[in-house]
């Protein structure tokens, strides 16, 4: 199997190209001040996690409500404008450093594809951040469910089907084991794992997968994607 097969590269979002998990920690941090710093990243990913369980909607609107979760498991502020101020945060998350000029040699070969479950308000900022490099995007608001939901993948095959491309053309690019490289694997894409936590323990502010799936193609960075691609 080589890259060259491809002609539809597929991407999650937060967490392969956005670094929410840096974005969350310095939130908490800034917002929580002094009575964060006996708090260590671990035990802040956990809290988010719960906090996003309970509170799953548009990540546009949601987030006030994860931080309180969070803040009151934790013993921080949890006023309305912090919540608030945390909420407006999530709109600035940071790009990885690699993202930004990776996607734009990327996109020289492919024709490249958001899948996020992040909703169309909150993926326009992260667009934007990123240099607005897609040709095409599915969200939540389109599909109604969101990933791992075998159904958030259904419909992205359908949309770019609907565009000409087959299904064998379409690599599926993500961070996430548990959102995207294990259902994805099973429901026939073929995928690359950027494996951005390598070295570090735990999964961060992502859910632990039941098992670690072998993808097609495993990178630690998108530039080292965007090298393999051009014989680098």
């Amino acid at each position: 199997m080589e890259l060259s097969n491809f002609k539809v590269l597929t991407f999650d979002v937060v967490g392969t190209l956005i670094d929410f998990e840096t974005g969350v920690l310095e939130a908490v941090r800034r917002l929580g001040g002094d009575a964060t710093l006996d708090l260590s990243d671990t035990a802040i990913f956990e809290a988010y996690k719960r906090g996003r369980d309970r509170f799953p909607g548009r990540s546009s609107s949601a987030m006030a409500d994860v931080y309180r979760s969070l803040a009151e498991e934790l013993k921080l502020p949890a006023d309305p404008a912090t919540a608030e101020a945390f909420q407006m945060a999530v709109f600035r998350w940071p790009a990885f450093e690699d993202s930004v000029a990776a996607l734009k040699r990327l996109r020289k070969h492919y024709r490249l594809v958001a899948m996020t479950n992040a909703d169309r308000t909150a993926f326009s900022c992260y667009s934007h951040t990123l240099d607005d490099p897609f040709d095409d995007s599915v969200t939540c608001d389109e599909t109604g469910v969101a990933k791992p939901n075998p159904q958030f993948f259904a419909y992205n095959r359908g949309r770019q089907a609907a565009h000409g491309y087959k299904f064998s053309e379409i690599l599926h690019v993500a961070q996430s084991q548990y959102h995207d490289i294990g259902v994805a694997s099973e429901l026939g894409y073929t995928t690359c794992w950027i494996e951005r936590r390598q070295g570090q323990p735990g999964f961060g502010g992502t859910p632990e997968p039941k098992q670690v799936t072998r993808p097609d193609f495993h990178f630690t960075t998108l530039k080292e994607l965007a090298d393999a691609v051009e014989g680098v």
